[in-house]
């Protein structure tokens, strides 16, 4: 054959394969890179949305001044779009520190006063 890009078939001698050590490129790009996890979080300080007077969400944007929430202050409040918007933020999908009570009181009869002490019978033997 002649010596064209393919001499290195017939030549008997085996192709010479450069290869490169990739690791040491690797590591070096993989500690350049900030990670997308816990060191990304931590230059988040500034906040874009404060507490909204209306529905009490932190959900007032500061810049734009209106409620990403209830939309204070349009005089129509934001309704939610969808059944599971709904269901994320219906009663008792958070504390009901109040209406806990509520319920508690009705089931014993919304009775008034102190509590009735059951005294224990003592058993003499």
């Amino acid at each position: 054959m002649e010596g064209g890009s393919n001499s290195h078939l017939c030549s008997g001698q085996p192709r010479k394969i450069h290869r490169v050590d990739h690791t040491a490129n690797c590591n070096a790009i993989r500690n350049a890179r900030a990670t997308k996890g816990t060191t990304s979080f931590g230059p988040r300080k500034n906040k874009s949305h404060t507490l909204c007077i209306r529905c009490g969400r932190r959900a007032y944007h500061i810049q734009k001044k209106r409620c990403a929430a209830c939309g204070y202050p349009a005089a129509k409040k934001r309704n939610a779009g969808s059944n599971k918007a709904i269901r994320r933020k219906t009663t008792g999908t958070g504390r009901m520190k109040h209406l806990r009570r509520v319920q508690q009181k009705f089931k014993d009869g919304f009775r008034e006063g102190p509590r009735k002490v059951v005294s224990k019978a003592t058993s003499t033997a």
